[in-house]
């Protein structure tokens, strides 16, 4: 299914609907700048981000951040298990500004009955093999190249992120781009929504 960023939570929220009781494990994934945390955020529920489970960048060679294996991806799968069951759950946190993990953070499962019975993952490698097993439902989230580098710079002129617009160009063309690019087709290939997220706003990030 193919849907436009206006209509996507509606759509997604109706897929839900459509599923068996307790909790459904949804990932968003797609490109830096597609707007996958800006889709988590409208969707609502409990919301995971794979950037949290990164490696702190300076033991890690440059060109090898953003590889899926690179990232805890083992824990993730385990964290995501655990609030499927309803257990509340520690999380890491990673910082934009240090580029590390700075702590832990407290996730909450959603109760029963909850208006939003949905546990949210989302991230670039948000529906990579070692994830998909625990999904119930993949979105893809896709942009054009040049409207998702648009929305990268304006984090980094607004103080969102902390390299700023050159070394993080450098970064989108080097390594964010030609990484994601391996893994696309096998990503596309496992979603059950695409949304398209044209829109060129900022704050569709």
């Amino acid at each position: 299914m193919v849907v436009a960023w206006e209509s996507a939570p509606g759509a997604i929220a109706s897929m839900v609907r459509e599923r068996p009781g307790g909790p459904v494990v949804i990932g968003v994934g797609g490109p830096v700048g597609a707007g996958k945390s800006a889709l988590a955020a409208r969707l609502g529920g409990c919301v995971l981000a794979t950037d949290d489970y990164l490696p702190d960048y300076d033991v890690v060679d440059y060109e090898r951040r953003d590889l899926p294996e690179s990232a805890d991806f083992a824990r993730l799968a385990r964290d995501l298990a655990s609030l499927r069951a309803g257990r509340a759950t520690r999380v890491p946190v990673w910082s934009f500004q240090t580029h590390r993990r700075e702590g832990e953070r407290e996730v909450t499962p959603p109760t029963a009955g909850a208006r939003a019975q949905m546990i949210v993952v989302e991230g670039i490698h948000a529906l990579h093999g070692s994830i998909r097993g625990t999904l119930d439902l993949a979105v893809f989230v896709a942009a054009g190249p040049g409207v998702r580098w648009e929305r990268w710079a304006h984090l980094e002129r607004t103080g969102a992120r902390g390299w700023g617009e050159v070394v993080a160009r450098e970064y989108f063309d080097r390594v964010a781009e030609p990484t994601f690019a391996r893994y696309q087709e096998e990503y596309l290939a496992s979603s059950h929504v695409v949304v398209l997220n044209e829109t060129g706003r900022p704050g569709n990030a």
